[in-house]
């Protein structure tokens, strides 16, 4: 592979990686890194002051209201019993 080829096999590798940390997937993570150790990727130092300009915490939400409020326009949720499956008039 060439330098170009390698570079743009990194950025897909860091783009594959980040999905997998937000999604909690430690082992593919460790995959992950695994394969962009192969590429000769070393990782930027973290900076421990955290993310700049971000004063707060970012807000969690809970509930199903939550979700509600972010589906937005679509299908409307079909009925559930109790053990969530859907359920037919």
């Amino acid at each position: 592979m060439t330098q170009k080829e390698d570079r743009k096999m990194v950025a897909a590798l860091l783009r594959e990686r980040e999905g997998y940390v937000r999604r909690g997937e430690k082992d593919r993570v460790r995959q992950v890194d695994e394969q962009l150790d192969h590429y000769g990727y070393e990782p930027e130092q973290a900076d421990e002051t955290g993310p700049a300009g971000r004063a707060t915490a970012p807000k969690e939400t809970t509930g199903d209201s939550a979700a509600e409020e972010r589906r937005g326009r679509g299908r409307p949720r079909k009925p559930r019993d109790a053990e969530g499956n859907i359920v037919r008039e």
